[in-house]
């Protein structure tokens, strides 16, 4: 009965100083204009919002999320070739390590990968 009354009083305690610091904290000091203005993915805040969108900024940021889902299929292929050595897992392996590189290639090809041209 004692502890459950202790491990109540030590959960509120706990739940209001966690509170009070973060209501302290959370207290904003005067500063600059920029400062305290958002990021916005490399737009200038200040100025108008209707300026025309980079495709490139764009193509690369879908370039990346192509490849680090590549770079995750990737991980379970090694360790099922590590662990199985059979031929037909080498095989697929392989095959699929080639159809990464033609698309690099060709994404490198048409110009994706060049940022400035």
């Amino acid at each position: 009965m004692l502890s459950s009354v202790m491990s109540s009083i030590l959960g509120i305690g706990l739940s209001v100083l966690v509170m009070g610091l973060g209501w302290v904290l959370s207290f904003k000091m005067m500063g600059d204009r920029e400062k305290n203005s958002p990021f916005e993915c490399g737009f200038d805040p200040m100025k108008s919002a209707r300026l025309p969108y980079s495709m490139r900024f764009f193509l690369l940021a879908i370039i990346f999320l192509i490849f680090d889902i590549e770079i995750v299929l990737l991980f379970p292929l090694l360790i099922s070739v590590l662990m199985m050595y059979s031929y037909k897992s080498i095989l697929g392996c392989f095959w699929f390590l080639i159809i990464l590189i033609i698309g690099l290639f060709y994404e490198w090809s048409e110009g994706s990968l060049d940022w400035v041209h």
